[in-house]
């Protein structure tokens, strides 16, 4: 008699444990869902990003051109020098 009553309280606590853990779990994937949001924006949030650096990079060579008053990247002056006296032909 015992015995099946220590069965019976077994079975038992390991289904309420089993169902706690499968409830834990399906709260935890909505609420990382939930706080997450992230469905279709990454595009959005690289392509600001890429801005944002472009922005920065530009910013960073404008200030050495200031600083150094010179010329930093003759190459590149160069080929737009070149570029801005095409005379078509």
């Amino acid at each position: 008699m015992f015995k099946k009553a220590k069965s019976f309280c077994r079975n038992a606590v390991s289904r309420v444990k089993n169902s706690f853990n499968t409830a834990q779990t399906v709260v935890a994937v909505k609420a990382h869902e939930v706080l997450d949001g992230t469905t279709a924006e990454a595009y959005v949030d690289t392509g600001v990003k890429i801005l944002i650096a472009v922005v920065i990079g530009a910013l960073l060579l404008g200030l050495l051109y200031a600083l150094f008053n010179t010329t930093i990247m003759p190459k590149v002056t160069q080929k737009v020098s070149e570029l801005f006296n095409y005379n078509g032909g």
